[in-house]
């Protein structure tokens, strides 16, 4: 199995720690935020990763290659301009389209750099083999700032930002539930064959897309998972408390 590793961003949120180094060189719990989410991905399997970089890029090729890709085979990809989550992932496709892994619908792992959890990646790629989806995004009943809906069968159907009256749908659903996204998908690789975006834009725009047309984006219940978005200064030192009560493994 392989993944994609999210790290491109600027971290303007996470100023002034990400003054001088990019966000996935940010240190928290004794380790840098890209070597644990490398060694989160390695325990569930997953050996070929690619990041996409783009701030202080030079700085996370030298670092991988001083602690020797932390055996993993790991690909950069390097963005000039920054590409947004969906873009970034169609730059790449070249690294997922291995014809067997194509043939027999291999997912893969798409994960943002910026954040920490215990979700079981195996448990969750199970998941999302067995139900045939197009896509599996990890959600949890938590506070945030725009949530995705789905309906009954926890397919994905809208979004709705806080606060907002009404919702944006992008299809009809009889009862929906709300989520908010943890920032970790499984994909299966036909995605790249009905992503119509070019350049710029946001996964989960063409998420909402694909599931106006009928394919299956599905959600999948992390709520008894430790999950931490490390976004904010005040987050990581937070994420730092988690670390020492253990509360991380």
């Amino acid at each position: 199995m392989k993944a994609m590793i999210l790290a491109a961003g600027l971290g303007t949120r996470l100023r002034p720690l990400t003054n001088d180094r990019p966000k996935a060189l940010v240190e928290v719990g004794g380790g840098t935020l890209l070597e644990i989410t490398l060694a989160r991905l390695r325990k569930f399997g997953v050996r070929e990763v690619i990041i996409n970089v783009h701030h202080f890029a030079d700085m996370i090729s030298d670092y991988l290659g001083a602690h020797r890709n932390f055996d993993m085979q790991i690909a950069i990809s390097r963005e000039t301009t920054l590409l947004d989550t969906g873009g970034g992932l169609k730059k790449v496709a070249a690294f997922f389209s291995d014809p067997r892994s194509l043939a027999q619908e291999v997912p893969f792992i798409l994960h943002n750099v910026d954040v920490i959890s215990t979700i079981d990646l195996g448990r969750m790629a199970q998941s999302h083999s067995e139900s045939g989806a197009l896509a599996t995004l990890a959600v949890q009943d938590r506070k945030t700032s725009r949530y995705l809906l789905f309906d009954e069968n926890h397919r994905l159907c809208g979004r709705r930002a806080a606060g907002a009256e009404i919702p944006e749908l992008a299809r009809p659903a009889q009862q929906v539930h709300r989520g908010a996204f943890s920032g970790i998908h499984v994909i299966s690789p036909r995605i790249f064959s009905l992503m119509t975006e070019e350049g710029v834009f946001s996964i989960i725009n063409c998420y909402l897309r694909l599931a106006a047309a009928g394919e299956k984006i599905v959600a999948f219940r992390s709520d008894q998972y430790y999950w931490r978005d490390l976004g904010r200064p005040e987050n990581v030192s937070q994420a730092a408390r988690d670390f020492e009560n253990k509360m991380f493994d």
